[in-house]
């Protein structure tokens, strides 16, 4: 089906917030089979909002708006659509039950003009709000679907993800189903290049590579009658994958992340972990900490960025530094031991490296960086020399330091499993 985002606000259009919300339902309906074939931002203007959505029922068959369901005077979505669809706006007792009972547990009193997100266009269908206080609406009209969605990403998602989704799903005529494979430790032209013959062949499943940072993501996508159907197509697809990439991939999994990967095997290996970073100054921890339950592996990160905390908390030896500088192999090495020893973990993953825009020489040009993974009473130093900016390059330190773990991880793995 072909489908439509219109994301409004006019907070959007200045700049002043990232549209989030557009990639997150974009993302959603390419996983389900809907088409996204245009995206578009309009102000809070109810004229330029009715144009736009009257030119997406021309061409869409589901058009999905985002933002603009507030209590507000700018508010206009819902009064927009339902003028657009010549509808009445009528009170929805639930919606109005739900919203007393919301200002009841946050134990506040609503303002007059809250009662105006009770009113909903008549027929429509009424999706109940977990998270807040805006309900989300269905409007089937003529044959053509509108979805308004409220703009704050925390009542957003959990509403497409629990309600929105299956609705979509149930007017699909096919049930569509995907696969993500995703892979580290290869370009996005190399990997492209390992499955052209796949991707020239195609038909059903589809195959689509996708470049993220430090990543390659291939989504393999199959259409049927029914999900069993369609993960019989799926199946080999992913399996000929495994065989060309081999280690490289850590899950076929959309949901799991690099970090997801490595905390869980952290936490089935019993270990935890200290993390001693330099140039990415604690975007390492952080990414630990997205998963829930990393309080359970990560015992303490450290930001060395100075070579004074590198000797005071990791017991850096003052004459590495000074032979062989702070960016080396030989302090790396020393950075991963020192975590370990001091903090006590079983494992330790230090990072230090040239994230520039200055401080590069001709022997270490910017994008110079050493990661160090003391796992398993040894440590292996990685050099990597990345491109970029200075925000690129740490976040590639970090991608591939967790890989560089996951990696070590698995080869130990085998090793136990050929004694």
């Amino acid at each position: 089906m072909i489908t439509e985002l219109i994301t409004v606000g006019t907070e959007i259009l200045l700049g002043n917030i990232v549209n989030t919300n557009a990639q997150f339902l974009a993302q959603k309906c390419a996983l389900i089979g809907y088409s996204v074939f245009y995206q578009s931002t309009v102000g809070d203007n109810e004229e330029r909002l009715a144009d736009q959505l009257k030119t997406a029922l021309r061409r869409s068959d589901v058009v999905i708006l985002s933002g603009g369901l507030g209590p507000t005077e700018d508010d206009l979505t819902k009064e927009t659509a339902a003028k657009v669809c010549k509808k009445k706006l009528i009170e929805d007792e639930n919606t109005k039950k739900r919203i007393k009972n919301y200002f009841a547990r946050t134990k506040r009193k609503p303002s007059d003009n809250n009662w105006k997100q009770a009113l909903v266009p008549e027929g429509a269908i009424v999706v109940d709000n977990d998270n807040g206080t805006a309900p989300g609406i269905i409007m089937e009209i003529d044959g053509k679907t509108i979805i308004l969605l409220p703009g704050p990403p925390n009542e957003l998602i959990p509403m497409v993800n629990s309600k929105i989704v299956p609705y979509l799903k149930n007017k699909m005529p096919n049930t569509i189903l995907s696969a993500m494979v995703k892979i580290c430790g290869i370009g996005e032209s190399k990997a492209e290049s390992m499955i052209r013959d796949l991707i020239d062949q195609q038909t059903n499943p589809t195959i689509a590579t996708y470049a993220k940072t430090g990543e390659v993501h291939i989504r393999v996508t199959a259409s049927a009658s029914n999900e069993k159907d369609a993960k019989k197509k799926i199946k080999p697809i992913v399996e000929e994958l495994r065989k060309r990439f081999g280690d490289a991939i850590y899950t076929v999994k959309e949901e799991e992340t690099l970090e997801h990967v490595v905390v869980r095997k952290l936490q089935k290996q019993g270990l935890t972990i200290c993390t001693a970073e330099s140039c990415t100054g604690g975007m390492l921890s952080s990414r630990l900490i997205n998963v829930p339950g990393a309080s359970d592996i990560l015992k303490i990160g450290l930001v060395t960025y100075s070579n004074r905390a590198k000797r005071k908390f990791i017991d850096v030896n003052r004459d590495t530094l000074k032979k062989y500088g702070a960016v080396s192999k030989e302090t790396a090495k020393e950075m991963a031991k020192g975590a370990v020893f001091k903090t006590d973990a079983d494992v330790s993953l230090a990072v230090t490296g040239i994230a520039g825009p200055d401080g590069g020489t001709k022997e270490k040009p910017v994008g110079t960086v050493f990661i160090g993974c003391y796992y398993n009473e040894s440590v292996v130093v990685e050099e990597f020399h990345f491109t970029g900016d200075r925000n690129k390059i740490r976040e590639l330190t970090v991608v591939n330091a967790l890989d560089l773990l996951r990696r070590r991880m698995l080869e130990n793995h085998e090793e136990k499993n050929n004694d």
